[in-house]
């Protein structure tokens, strides 16, 4: 698939904003670590909303008509898109309420407004997940294990963040590290997971989708046309084996490697983990639509997808 950087920046920065506002609205009702200051919370709270309201601006970049963009609220029932504009517009709406109920204390909205921010930021990154883990004709989204990997690095990314901002005041961090430490290990395996299950080397070749033996020979003489076409341009992006394992090894590099560091062996620098988290969250997304291989192209001359 051709990867649009916008959609790219979209589920990065969205996702970790959606995790980061979770995290903090649990971490308030649990008082964890003895509980933010009214300051962090809020600091925390317009950072991930900030997070949330330019990814979703971000999303609308690749329509080739942004002011369309309204109509995906209108198939509710049946797509998956329409359930994620909905629900982000209750959760922004949620959100907004929790943060005034911050600001102005004591506030009777402040716990309900929490529950409703952590299970609509749950209910949004499951909604966005969805959207691709739905498509049958890509196997490698086709699969449960898609929404369990944005939802875990969404939360960690988020994670890296709060414990940021847990350590810019008089909170213990303690519990938020351990907190952060193991999203990074659930993430990093069910990653690992996703990444094993579908790899691009080995999917249905062009017998299976017209119903031949595998053992039988067969090419696509003729893709009928002399130029790229829309399907083409869209759906055979290209993208040589080595490039994909260089990318690869910056991205685990960067989203799991250096925070992993970071945690264990110089806790002051958690905003430059997280800020490498977010860069290496970027090239595995990138590489998340780069890698994935739609059917159309074994009609177009691909002899596996």
């Amino acid at each position: 698939m051709k990867p649009a950087l916008s959609i790219v920046f979209f589920t990065v920065s969205s996702g970790a904003g959606l995790g980061l506002l979770a995290l903090l609205a649990v971490a308030d009702l649990l008082l964890l670590g003895g509980g933010l200051s009214r300051g962090q919370h809020l600091g925390g709270g317009l950072l991930g909303f900030a997070l949330v309201c330019a990814g979703l601006i971000a999303s609308t970049l690749h329509l080739a008509n942004p002011r369309n963009a309204w109509r995906s609220f209108a198939r509710f029932r049946t797509s998956w898109l329409s359930r994620e504009a909905v629900f982000a517009v209750l959760f922004i709406l949620a959100t907004l309420t929790y943060l005034a109920s911050i600001a102005w204390q004591p506030n009777p909205l402040r716990a309900p407004a929490a529950i409703a921010v952590a299970g609509l930021a749950w209910i949004v990154l499951y909604c966005t997940a969805m959207i691709y883990a739905s498509l049958k004709p890509i196997r490698q989204w086709h699969t449960q294990l898609t929404p369990l990997c944005y939802f875990l690095l969404g939360h960690f990314s988020g994670s890296l963040l709060l414990l940021w901002i847990a350590g810019l005041g008089k909170t213990d961090p303690a519990l938020y590290s351990v907190l952060s430490l193991v999203l990074l290990v659930a993430a990093a395996v069910s990653k690992a997971a996703w990444a094993e299950r579908s790899p691009p080397e080995k999917g249905p070749g062009i017998q299976s989708a017209l119903g031949q033996p595998t053992a039988a020979r067969i090419k696509l003489l003729d893709a009928g046309h002399t130029h790229g076409t829309f399907l083409t341009n869209e759906f055979a992006f290209q993208l040589a084996r080595r490039n994909a394992q260089r990318l690869g090894d910056v991205s685990w590099a960067a989203a799991f490697l250096v925070p992993a560091a970071v945690l264990l062996l110089m806790p002051d620098a958690m905003l430059g983990a997280a800020l490498a988290c977010l860069a290496g969250l970027l090239v595995e997304r990138w590489l998340f639509f780069a890698e994935a291989r739609h059917t159309v192209n074994l009609y177009h001359g691909a002899q596996r997808t």
